[in-house]
């Protein structure tokens, strides 16, 4: 429950609530999409930092990244919710967004130690999935706030050090105290060899790809619904489904488990690619536009749950670093498609941008039907 509520104040509260958050903050410190886009692109390379330094100390310094995930998520809320100018907003945005990415490896290392072997995929699923509760939250605060955004932002500082806390309570490290630096998890922390790239050739493709699609409704969800004329708080309760989507990842856990890591990478990324199409499609009918939301929030969050098992699959003991790398990449396309959404709503407007997001979220589910997971990697 504890690493859940980290990824739900990180994730949920602090990272992807930007987009929720961006039409009153636009509103109130004058910018445009050009340059909400530029932000999130670079929140989301604040993120691809902090998975890499994931990758790095995951297995020999967990706790150190919880600290540090609840650190800046907590200062970046808070610097966000003091912004006076945009030029305030932007930085505190990014530091805020490392938060994610310290946290992912560290807890994918903390339910390891602390599972039996046959419970950790289903464990780490959930977990992962706390992303859903997140966004529901930030969705409810959104709703009772509106339009004071700063209050969500204090609100998400105070649970991500409460998360953070809570997992350094809760968890028990290996050796009296120690963080593991020998066993077969030694290998999280160095680069993984030549073999390990070649088999996760096709999952680093569909990350990539993955995170260019997402970023369009992410990033530009709340406010395509408010261009086409949607309520304020019917465009908050979009946020809300979101998260109930992602939420509703966890009844489906057990069924996504039993499927091969790249059927269930398919079946996920296939929700997210048509609810983006089906989004714009009628972005002005309420009942529409909450299906959908709840649709993409399954898609993506047992999406990020499908590359965990598809990474274990292919190597298992070094499953807390293919996690990060895979997860940078995620975001990786998140940071580009970002950028790439904001000068199209721009320049040509949402149909453009979220169709194109579409096309791309289905080459990343097709991806899945050709893959083969390889033998687990050695050395």
């Amino acid at each position: 429950m504890a690493s859940s509520a980290l990824v739900a104040a990180t994730y949920g509260l602090v990272r992807l609530a930007w987009g929720l958050h961006l039409p009153d903050m636009q509103d109130e410190l004058r910018f445009d999409a050009g340059a909400a886009g530029a932000i999130s692109s670079a929140a989301s390379i604040a993120y691809c930092v902090g998975a890499l330094a994931g990758f790095l100390l995951a297995s020999r310094r967990a706790r150190t990244l919880v600290l540090l995930a609840g650190a800046t998520g907590a200062f970046g809320s808070i610097g966000m919710a003091l912004a006076a100018s945009t030029s305030a907003l932007a930085p505190a945005a990014v530091l805020a967004s490392a938060a994610a990415g310290l946290a992912s490896p560290a807890l994918v290392r903390i339910v390891q130690r602390g599972m039996r072997s046959s419970a950790v995929d289903r464990a780490q699923a959930v977990v992962n999935a706390g992303t859903g509760p997140g966004l529901v939250a930030a969705g409810l605060l959104a709703l009772l706030l509106v339009p004071q955004w700063r209050l969500a932002w204090w609100a998400a500082a105070a649970v991500s050090v409460a998360a953070a806390a809570a997992v350094l309570l809760l968890d028990r490290p290996d050796a009296g105290g120690a963080e593991d630096v020998t066993g077969p998890h030694r290998a999280n922390g160095a680069l993984p060899p030549r073999d390990w790239f070649r088999s996760h050739r096709l999952v680093i493709a569909a990350a990539l790809l993955a995170g260019a699609a997402s970023a369009a409704v992410w990033n530009a969800g709340r406010a395509l619904l408010a261009d086409a004329g949607t309520a304020p708080q019917a465009s908050v309760l979009a946020w809300v489904a979101l998260g109930a989507g992602g939420l509703a990842v966890v009844p489906t856990a057990q069924l996504m488990s039993a499927l091969a890591p790249r059927r269930a990478w398919s079946l996920s990324a296939a929700a997210l690619t048509l609810s983006t199409l089906a989004l714009v499609a009628t972005p002005a009918w309420t009942p529409g536009s909450l299906a959908a939301c709840f649709a993409f929030g399954w898609g993506y969050t047992a999406a990020t749950g499908a590359l965990i098992a598809w990474t274990a699959g292919v190597d298992r003991d070094r499953a807390a670093s293919g996690t990060a790398l895979l997860f940078v990449l995620l975001v990786l396309g998140q940071a580009i498609g970002a950028a790439a959404v904001g000068a199209t709503v721009g320049a040509l407007g949402y149909a453009a941008a979220f169709t194109a997001a579409a096309v791309i979220g289905a080459t990343a589910a097709a991806l899945g039907l050709v893959a083969r997971v390889g033998p687990a990697v050695s050395g």
